[in-house]
């Protein structure tokens, strides 16, 4: 028998408590929750939604570390003009 969307929700984060594992909930979609977590090397995006799906997406690091140089960078990749006429 499946759990609802719900319970498989609660008994993912009671096991991710029990393994000292922190996390942040927050929603993106109407028809979901999702739960991030960030580990050594990796972050995972896991949503659960409404219709019973659970949907993981795994980032992992290729162990590089950049210096402050990469702020600018990062946010110059993502700029749209539309948005800094605005301001």
């Amino acid at each position: 028998m499946k759990l609802n969307v719900f319970n498989q929700l609660i008994v993912f984060l009671q096991k991710l408590e029990g393994q000292e594992i922190s996390y942040s909930l927050a929603r993106h979609r109407n028809e979901a929750v999702m739960v991030t977590v960030a580990v050594p090397g990796e972050r995972w995006e896991i949503e659960f939604l409404s219709d019973g799906t659970v949907e993981v997406e795994k980032f992992i690091s290729n162990g590089e570390i950049l210096g402050e140089s990469a702020l600018s960078e990062l946010l110059s990749e993502y700029r749209e003009p539309e948005y800094l006429a605005v301001r």
